[in-house]
């Protein structure tokens, strides 16, 4: 019976978080206070479960409550900083000012996170004892007190806590009833080194029909703090209490270190062009400054229509008109934007990364060095393994053919192998390239996947020369018919494939292609050695064009099993090579690399065997 109420109780308690009346901003915190009046409201009845709905309701991180006590004869002996903790989930902080009526009188915090530190002051007060209670949080610190009713004792009390503050090196935030008009002398000397955060104009006091302001949210400033302030409300409760609660959102500036997220990834390479990306942790107004000059760089930015792209945390530049086989210096820069409305916007930092560099390609390259990986499956020590085996030597290009971002479920699915793969290859200053494989198609996230990533010419497939070599790489799509069960008859390739065909018809009749040196053909699923009873249906729509088209090499993957297919033994026009699995030993690396009319290409496992050594 017990678990059932409690259950009962548990889902209510989410209920009313789930469903809270006042919608909140992302990334922003919500402050609350709220003089409690020790429970009693004005109605007489001592209801300390119907303050605590309004405190489910209103939603709040913190919640710095007044005139609060524990066990105390006149509110029945009860501690209702505990009971609160109970009913809102949130870790109770309780600091008395006077011994009364059997029990203690004061102040109390309520927090989602539990403390750091607590400490607590005193202040003047020669009718009634008045303290000030420090809670230190992960992020910031919240002082909550309760001033006199004279003017000289509250003013001295801000002087104190003022000065309290200052060893602080978080932001803090003072709430509370402070009995103190907008006017007043307490006032006007906070406002010197504070910022008022909620909103005196709307009054507090009394409840029923408030006719002044003397409860207060605030944000100390003295250090160079600033606070986007993006709500600033007084509930409109008349009964739990004599004071209304009042609450603000606002967000904080992100430290320095913390704005970003990634180091740059180079994407999109090309003889004339590059395009930049990187992600911050908060959103940013963000740009590239970049030069053959490192003391002379210029801007960068991206527009869409007339508007810069901005207020998000993916960031993606494009540089165009550069000049081929040139040494670029560049950095990517990005300033927060803690508040972004229509008519005024605030900022937060501006964080430069230090300088990079990248060359751009050359129609007359004669030499290059790429890396291909296929089927990393998040096996990301195997992957670690297989890079130190060909980052002894300098490359110009690393290929991700396929099911290395499988199965993307949520973002961190994404950022967690982006910051595993991007320091290992340096793609900081080697640019990357992404062909989808069949387990990228697949995640609640999925869709997703092309705002981290860069595509070719605006497609998951493309051709590109890297000097007087032409690469082509197509995108197979899944690897099950589409009205297969687990598609859900969510999937249609049909069309995508088709596309691809005759992008294929034009690309192999292009000058570009014609006029290279070497062709090399790349995409995840093989359509070569199919067994003939297994799903390939872009067998069946691009071996026809492919059937005389004289490639050098054709690079795979999928199957989890290394696999040379010598020209002509599967009505192959071109030798056809299948990169290994996700387990060890069994992951391999590819390496193409071109000296003057020589290139080769080499196949490395994941225990150093190198399974391959071919001149093409």
């Amino acid at each position: 019976m017990k678990k059932t109420v409690f259950l009962l109780f548990f889902c209510l308690a989410l209920f009313h978080v789930q469903a809270q009346t006042f919608p909140q901003r992302e990334n922003t915190h919500r402050l609350m206070s709220y003089n409690i009046h020790h429970g009693e409201g004005m109605d007489g009845k001592m209801d300390i479960d119907r303050i605590g709905r309004l405190i489910l309701d209103t939603n709040p991180e913190v919640v710095g409550l007044q005139e609060v006590d524990s066990v105390v004869a006149r509110s029945g002996n009860i501690d209702i900083m505990q009971m609160l903790a109970e009913q809102t989930g949130m870790h109770a902080t309780f600091g008395y000012s006077i011994l009364h009526d059997g029990g203690k009188y004061g102040n109390g915090v309520l927090t989602r996170e539990k403390p750091i530190a607590v400490s607590k002051i005193s202040l003047p007060g020669a009718k009634e004892a008045r303290t000030a209670l420090i809670v230190e949080l992960e992020k910031y610190v919240v002082v909550n007190t309760h001033l006199s009713l004279t003017n000289e004792e509250r003013l001295e009390s801000v002087k104190i806590i003022t000065e309290a503050v200052k060893k602080q090196d978080k932001p803090v935030f003072l709430m509370g009833d402070l009995n103190a008009a907008p006017d007043s002398d307490p006032v006007i000397y906070l406002q010197d080194q504070w910022q008022i955060l909620s909103s005196p104009k709307q009054f507090t006091f009394p409840s029923g029909k408030p006719t002044g302001t003397i409860d207060y949210i605030l944000g100390y400033t003295a250090k160079g703090q600033t606070y986007a302030k993006y709500r600033a409300h007084v509930v409109d409760e008349q009964v739990a209490s004599d004071h209304r609660p009042i609450f603000v959102d606002i967000r904080l500036k992100t430290p320095a270190s913390e704005v970003m997220r990634t180091m740059p990834y180079l994407q999109n390479p090309g003889t004339d062009e590059m395009t930049v990306m990187w992600l911050t942790n908060v959103p940013a107004r963000s740009w590239v400054e970049y030069g053959t000059d490192p003391d002379n760089l210029k801007r960068a930015r991206t527009f869409l229509e007339g508007v810069m792209v901005a207020n998000n945390k993916i960031n993606r530049v494009r540089l165009t008109d550069l000049q081929p086989g040139t040494k670029y210096y560049y950095r990517v820069v990005s300033q927060e934007i803690t508040r972004y409305s229509s008519y005024y916007k605030e900022f937060g930092d501006t964080v430069r990364s230090d300088i990079k560099t990248f060359t751009t390609w050359n129609d007359d390259m004669k030499d290059f060095r790429v890396i291909v990986y296929n089927d990393i499956h998040s096996n990301m020590e195997m992957f670690k393994k297989l890079h130190s085996l060909v980052d002894d030597k300098p490359y110009d290009l690393v290929i991700f053919n396929g099911d290395c971002f499988d199965d993307v479920e949520v973002e961190s699915d994404i950022v967690d192998r982006l910051i595993t793969y991007t320091p290992r290859i340096k793609s900081d200053e080697i640019p990357s390239i992404f062909i989808r494989g069949n387990h990228e198609t697949r995640g609640e996230y999925s869709l997703h996947l092309w705002d981290y990533l860069g595509r070719m010419r605006g497609h998951s497939y493309s051709a590109f020369s890297l000097g007087d070599t032409r690469f082509v790489l197509l995108d197979c799509g899944e690897d099950k018919p589409d009205d297969h069960w687990v598609y859900y008859d969510m999937n249609d390739y049909t069309q995508h494939r088709i596309d691809q065909a005759e992008f294929l018809k034009e690309e192999v009749q292009s000058t570009s292609f014609k006029n290279a040196n070497k062709r090399i053909l790349i995409h995840h699923i093989p359509i070569f050695g199919v067994k003939p009873d297994s799903f390939s249906p872009c067998s069946d729509l691009w071996i026809p064009v492919l059937k005389d088209v004289p490639f050098d090499i054709s690079l795979n993957g999928h199957t989890h099993r290394y696999r040379v297919i010598e020209k002509g033994e599967a009505g192959n026009n071109f030798p056809v090579i299948i990169g290994g699995g996700n387990r060890e030993p069994g992951g391999t690396v590819m390496v193409l690399e071109k000296r003057g009319d020589k290139l080769t290409l080499e196949v490395y496992n994941a225990a150093g065997e190198k399974l391959l050594e071919r001149e093409l």
